[in-house]
């Protein structure tokens, strides 16, 4: 039995954002209109009915809105003449009599996957004069439907999760009329990795492990975020052998669970280390593999599940030093025997899905391919830049998918410490995947879960409905997240400081950081500090503004970012001027050594802060280390960097000069002078908020057809250069990825002269992509002649959809 799930919360008085606004239909607003159903009246919330032979999964949902209200309320008196139905059609007698009677209307509803009808319905049943009845065409149409009207009425996502408090109303309506919607994903879901050592032992603490107690929160967050489908904690560790009610949970509330992209057929990997089966190895030891594949089809009989298919080496590693083709073929059609066998039904009505994750999409690109049923699952590179795509238009039966990042444990480094993603590329990659026609599964590596809140309920949110996923609503996301959070108030200031410290620390991932990061001869390094300096003086601005309650939740997701990373880049350049004042015997090196060492020291401090509110229940979920990388791998911990003294009173040597180099003129993609518009309305679009200036410019639509050099659209930037000769043009794009084996190419002259065409990637290696995703921009140059001084114009056309340029360097 599931247990309460909204607990005891800091009730406060917040002016919460209304989802809709009043003129709409079933929209939830702090004011009485005609035909509206009072959904809190002087504190009393309408009563939540839900008939008994109502899905177990609905029926939790269904508590949960009675908490959700009686917080909202600020009591737990409900009315009985106002109501707030829940059912499934088909499945809720209740439900059906009002479709049957005329009073529902659910006829968009039929045949869609996890839809649900909001309706406002007069006298529904007796002793009721009025309510809203939320009918699902599935169970989990039904659950969607109730966490949708918890989250508009003020109750968020991460209330128990990120401590975000409950905004008491006295009243609360909604509006009459009828209200519709489904998702356009059909699985949408996230994967818990390199859970060690944060999640893994703040779970040990708070629930004993990562069991059913831990899943159960898990599970609901997901629901309220609309989410449906999870990969579980899988570092040493099997959902269904530590716990086996975690599985029976999952079903109950209505959690599609996977595995990852390297478990086949639903077993964690590490189950096959525990019993002992020897080599993980198909042309040595496939009768063991089979039986070991076939024992976890048996398990989850009844259960919704989607089954991973194929097979990576032991470990997550390739399985084979090439494309071993003919094998992995017979691997998947050996796996989809098991299922038919064990299920007692042809294979192809399992759901499965094919995880391209890297090498094996090499197996895709030489031409291997899976039965029409199956999902393809497309990655990214770890680093937010997906791989590869189908080309737009082409259908199969099992539809596509993506797996992507905001967490990973590899090459060039590991990332996992502090939100390091900036939601406009989220939204760049992920509406080009919805573009080229991926709607089966978006799924999202999110590692701890915290501190990923922020992308995660974007990810979640657009998996939703890509298409109403604009780049006008995501450019406003941070701060309509930021309202649902901590009200309208200080909405906007909570919003900027969200887009500055997530663009601040995606330039370059802080584990990448060092004393030799930001030079300290031209102004870098004094120019980093300022920027966290201002983000430091921000928070304490609109800390006050910020409800009392609500304090805790501030720091976990505004604050706590901003010092820790603001404090590591204190440390870095603290130890780089120690060592730069040793080496010149300066004494002042000392007083830097203690500052440096201060610093390291602040690290835990603020370590010690979030792990401490709310009476220390997030013990050890920051204990993720980040200080000490010597290569990809994290350090075991934190590492006090080297720093240097000096005996006082010896001589000091004179500063090395600084030898003065040309300083390009550099023009942020944005700041074009005249831009056109190609063939059919081919157009560069602005994207607020991407890359390391702010903003940048890709082509529209995404699908756009590639273009003849110089006869595309076209950006125009205005330039002054003070001598005749050799012009050298960096383009600074982001790292984005040839998705369609076609090329990343634009355009680039001065002037009327021909343009040169520039290709991302051509010729590059590991190397490149190593250095382009390290500082989050792939750098190209070329080179042109000017015959004059004076004003020019440099021409920028696309080539191909999908290059995301964000500034221009211009060096004479």
């Amino acid at each position: 039995m599931r247990t309460a799930c909204l607990i005891a919360t800091a009730i406060v008085s917040l002016a919460a954002t209304p989802a809709f606004a009043c003129t709409d239909a079933v929209s939830v607003c702090d004011r009485n209109t005609t035909g509206a159903l009072s959904l809190i009246e002087r504190g009393v919330a309408a009563r939540v009915v839900v008939e008994g032979v109502t899905d177990a999964g609905a029926r939790d949902a269904a508590e949960d809105l009675t908490r959700d209200l009686a917080a909202v309320a600020g009591r737990a008196d409900v009315a009985a003449d106002r109501a707030v139905l829940i059912g499934v059609v088909g499945a809720s007698p209740l439900i059906d009599q009002l479709i049957a009677e005329g009073k529902l209307d659910v006829s968009t509803l039929a045949g869609r996957w996890e839809g649900y009808v909001q309706q406002v319905v007069d006298a529904p049943m007796p002793g009721v004069t009025r309510a809203l009845v939320i009918a699902g065409s599935d169970r989990r149409g039904a659950i969607f439907g109730t966490y949708d009207l918890s989250r508009r009425a003020g109750v968020s996502p991460w209330n128990w999760w990120a401590d975000v408090p409950v905004a008491t109303k006295a009243s609360l309506f909604v509006t009459a009329g009828r209200r519709v919607d489904a998702p356009a994903v059909r699985y949408r879901g996230i994967f818990l990795n390199d859970e060690e050592p944060a999640l893994g032992e703040w779970a040990r603490t708070s629930f004993g492990g990562i069991n059913a107690k831990f899943y159960e929160r898990v599970f609901e967050l997901t629901l309220r975020l609309r989410g449906n489908y999870l990969w579980p904690a899988m570092w040493g560790k099997s959902l269904w052998q530590d716990d086996p009610e975690s599985a029976a949970l999952a079903q109950r509330m209505g959690i599609v669970l996977g595995t990852s992209h390297h478990e086949p057929m639903q077993r964690a990997h590490v189950e096959w280390a525990r019993g002992k089966g020897g080599a993980w190895d198909y042309n040595t030891n496939p009768a063991e593999l089979q039986r070991f594949w076939a024992d976890g089809i048996k398990r989850n009989a009844g259960r919704e599940t989607v089954i991973t298919v194929g097979m990576r080496g032991d470990g997550d590693e390739p399985m084979t030093s090439g494309t071993a083709t003919k094998l992995l073929e017979t691997i998947v059609a050996d796996q989809r025997k098991i299922l038919a066998d064990v299920t007692g039904k042809p294979a192809d009505q399992t759901p499965q899905v094919w995880a391209l994750y890297k090498e094996v999409q090499d197996y895709y690109d030489q031409g291997m391919r899976v039965p029409d049923d199956v999902t393809l699952l497309f990655a990214d590179d770890n680093w937010g830049n997906i791989r590869r795509l189908p080309k737009p238009g082409v259908t199969r039966p099992g539809g596509y998918g993506v797996y992507y990042h905001f967490d990973y444990v590899g090459g060039p480094r590991n990332y996992k410490w502090l939100n390091a993603n900036q939601i406009s590329r989220t939204w760049e990659q992920m509406s080009l995947a919805a573009a080229h026609g991926v709607d089966r599964m978006w799924i999202v590596n999110v590692g701890d879960l915290k501190p990923m809140e922020l992308p995660t309920s974007f990810f979640l949110d657009m998996a939703w409905n890509p298409a109403a996923m604009t780049v006008e609503k995501m450019a406003g996301y941070h701060r309509t997240w930021a309202a649902e959070q901590f009200g309208a108030g200080p909405a906007a200031a909570i919003a900027s400081i969200l887009d500055r410290t997530t663009r601040y620390l995606a330039r370059q991932k802080p584990e990448l950081w060092s004393p030799d990061s930001w030079s300290l001869t031209d102004g870098t390094a004094d120019r980093v500090l300022a920027e966290w300096a201002v983000l430091d003086r921000d928070v304490a601005a609109v800390r006050p503004r910020v409800a009392p309650g609500a304090s805790d939740a501030f720091f976990q997701l505004v604050e706590h970012p901003v010092q820790a990373a603001g404090n590591l880049a204190r440390l870095y350049v603290a130890v780089a001027r120690n060592r730069a004042a040793a080496a010149a015997n300066d004494p002042r090196a000392n007083a830097l050594a203690d500052e440096a060492e201060r610093l390291f020291a602040q690290d835990r401090v603020i370590r010690d802060r979030y792990e401490s509110l709310n009476g220390g229940k997030w013990q050890h979920m920051m204990a993720q280390t980040h200080i000490g990388y010597t290569s990809w791998q994290q350090p075991d911990r934190d590492i006090m960097p080297q720093v240097q003294r000096v005996v006082p009173g010896g001589p000091v040597k004179a500063a090395p000069r600084a030898v003065p180099t040309a300083q390009p003129i550099k023009i942020n993609a944005t700041a074009f002078a005249a831009a056109t518009v190609g063939k059919d309305e081919t157009r560069w679009l602005t994207v607020p908020g991407l890359g390391i200036t702010g903003a940048a410019m890709t082509p529209w639509p995404q699908t756009a057809p590639i273009e003849v050099p110089g006869q595309g659209p076209m950006l125009e930037y205005a330039v002054t250069l003070p001598r005749v000769g050799d012009v050298r043009i960096e383009v600074l794009a982001a790292p984005s990825l040839d998705v369609g084996n076609s090329g990343r190419r634009y355009a680039i002259a001065i002037d009327d002269a021909a343009p040169q065409v520039i290709d991302l990637w051509k010729g590059t290696g590991e190397k490149q992509w190593e250095e382009a995703v390290a500082n989050s921009v792939r750098v190209t140059s070329s080179i042109h002649q000017v015959t004059r001084a004076g004003q020019h114009r440099v021409r920028l056309w696309m080539i191909d959809p999908g290059v995301v340029i964000e500034q221009l360097r211009i060096t004479p």
